[in-house]
């Protein structure tokens, strides 16, 4: 039992704890547990002494000891959720948390707790803990910070743009709420208000590698790539150890490497940065998407090789297997896919990359079996779906036109021109022109399915620019046409999720110069896509032949399957052509001075 002694004792470790001196107050209390081993209060301080001298999992022993003892204390039961939190454990937090506010229903920090470790992985339950917190305590700028991250996690820029405000407004030196509110602006497509956000962050004495690296994510969206660039290259240079940054530098110098950096190969500062931190595990992980990315397959299979003596994980095994794939060692993929599925295959990635192999190698049966077996747990994966498709297509099964249906669900809108504009022929010089103003970089990203071209920065649609939120409202308007003559049906992959309105998760626009196309691909983030035609070349206007068409239905030619489009689409200037995500598509080259200029997007049902 607790005499008046021991509580004393306690009381001063409890006292050095809140002073930063946790290694003292440990001291104290592993000699009060020694003696007291079932006193709940003592295995608590326990629990946070270890915690604070960086001790997570005797920390974590500690808390369950202490929970053992007394299972309804509400300050036990959320501290222990924080520790799960911090251990990257936030699923596991929540039931604690949960179990805390029945006890104290209205403790403002366990609702705000609750909320910040929902947000990783249940954004929209986030947003209803954090809007409870801010109910209960107004004034906490960090909790309507909180909230603004749950809500741009949940796609609702709006929502996070004015709890973010309302941040600011009680506290007009809370940096990191400007920096957070700079970011949304950013992404609803205002970088010139991001940095002006970005340059309050500063102001009000906010440090960090974030900011800059906020600021050239803004700079490129202004098509500004030197500014970006030189705020990278700072980043890289200063904050060796911040992540983000060598993977910026990397793609920027993909695109605009010609006029930043003439010569200078894309991969060397990523290297030079992981000979210096060889031990940097998810550095070396970032290094193997863009080499994948950039389909540099020896290199990437070097990289897992030597990566594989720590362990190897989804991750590595996928990235083994895709560099396999692009070096034709199709028979080695097939063995180590053979050896991988018992570990991988509740992994969807991995699971769309062994239906892809199946498919290369000629068994479509199985690919069909292993994407059907992988869509009983993620039934809305655009890639399954996509080989799903294929491999149906390749056993002549009647599901593909079930699945896929190109005439019915392959449709043309006409876009109508607003207001203020005398033809549609007078919108779309608009369109094109301020358009044209945006396409700054040299080639395509590493990472897109566009050859020979450019693609803007950005989400095109949350611009202020007017002529494109013109263009957004009259896109959403025929969007909106377009899903009133689509049936529902609860079987069919996307007539179950269509819905009267959708929100866009992906805006821009590209511009083909001559040559140029689209290699045949699908659309993962989304589950409704697009192409609005802006300028076409006046050969493909003119031409009888498919040059410059949209065509669907053919996979990718190295999958060397001989299969051709199911459909064709010849573009028209001002017209939209809209289709499901998981479809596959492509352009067809086209030979023209003139560029050939769109805008897509991808949007998801609003719930």
């Amino acid at each position: 039992m607790l005499g008046p002694a021991d509580a004393t004792r306690l009381q001063e470790a409890l006292g050095l704890l809140q002073r930063g001196e946790p290694a003292r107050a440990l001291t104290i209390v592993t000699t009060l547990a020694v003696r007291l081993p079932r006193e709940a209060p003592v295995q608590h301080l326990l629990a946070l002494a270890r915690r604070g001298t960086g001790d997570l999992e005797g920390a974590a022993a500690a808390f369950e000891a202490a929970l053992a003892l007394a299972p309804r204390d509400a300050a036990l039961l959320g501290n222990y959720g924080n520790l799960l939190t911090k251990l990257g454990r936030a699923a596991d937090a929540v039931p604690y948390y949960r179990r805390a506010l029945t006890e104290a229903p209205t403790h403002a920090d366990t609702w705000l707790n609750l909320g910040i470790a929902q947000t990783a992985f249940a954004p929209r339950e986030a947003c209803v803990s954090l809007e409870r917190a801010v109910e209960l305590r107004p004034g906490a700028v960090n909790a309507w910070q909180a909230l603004g991250g749950a809500r741009r996690a949940a796609g609702d820029l709006a929502g996070a743009e004015a709890a973010l405000r309302r941040g600011v407004e009680l506290n007009p030196d809370a940096a990191a709420c400007w920096l957070a509110l700079g970011v949304v602006r950013r992404l609803a497509g205002d970088p010139a208000d991001a940095l002006a956000c970005h340059a309050r962050a500063r102001r009000a004495g906010f440090v960090g590698p974030e900011l800059d690296d906020a600021e050239a994510g803004a700079w490129l969206d202004l098509g500004e790539p030197a500014q970006a660039h030189e705020r990278v290259r700072r980043l890289v240079r200063d904050v060796p150890d911040y992540r983000p940054a060598h993977a910026m530098l990397a793609h920027l110098l993909w695109e605009h490497g010609a006029a930043l950096a003439p010569g200078e190969d894309p991969r060397a500062a990523f290297r030079a940065a992981l000979a210096a931190r060889p031990g940097d595990r998810p550095l070396h992980y970032d290094y193997l998407r863009f080499l994948l990315e950039a389909e540099d397959g020896a290199e990437a299979l070097e990289r897992v090789r030597a990566l594989e003596a720590g362990g190897r994980d989804a991750m590595l095994a996928c990235a083994e297997l895709r560099a396999l794939e692009l070096l034709g060692e199709h028979a080695a993929a097939g063995r180590r896919f053979a050896a991988d599925y018992a570990s991988f295959h509740a992994d969807a990635g991995f699971m769309s990359l062994y239906v892809r192999h199946l498919l290369r190698t000629g068994a479509p049966d199985a690919a069909a079996a292993r994407a059907q077996e992988a869509l009983a747990f993620a039934p809305d994966d655009q890639s399954l779906l996509a080989y799903l498709g294929v491999a149906w297509r390749l056993l002549g099964d009647p599901r593909e036109h079930w699945l896929c249906d190109y005439e019915r669900l392959v449709g043309e809108v006409e876009v109508e021109p607003p207001a203020g504009h005398a033809s549609r022929e007078d919108f779309l010089r608009a369109v094109e022109s301020t358009l044209t103003r945006l396409h700054t970089a040299g080639r395509e990203p590493v990472n897109q399915s566009l050859r020979n071209g450019s693609q803007t920065s950005g989400l095109l649609f949350g611009r202020r620019d007017p002529v494109i939120a013109a263009l957004r409202d009259a896109i959403a308007a025929a969007i909106d046409r377009r899903l009133a003559q689509l049936p529902t049906d609860e079987t069919h992959p996307f007539l179950r999720r269509r819905e009267r309105a959708v929100r866009f998760v992906g805006s821009w626009s590209v511009r083909l110069a001559s040559s140029g196309r689209h290699v045949e691909h699908f659309h993962p983030q989304g589950w409704l896509s697009s192409a609005f035609y802006v300028a076409l070349p006046p050969s493909v206007v003119a031409a009888e032949t498919d040059a410059g068409c949209l065509q669907f239905g053919q996979p990718p030619l190295d999958l060397g399957l001989g299969l051709g489009p199911r459909r064709v689409v010849r573009p028209r200037a001002g017209s939209l052509a809209l289709f499901p995500s998981y479809l596959w598509h492509g352009t067809v080259p086209f030979v023209d001075a003139s560029p050939r200029i769109t805008v897509a997007f991808d949007a998801v049902p609003t719930p």
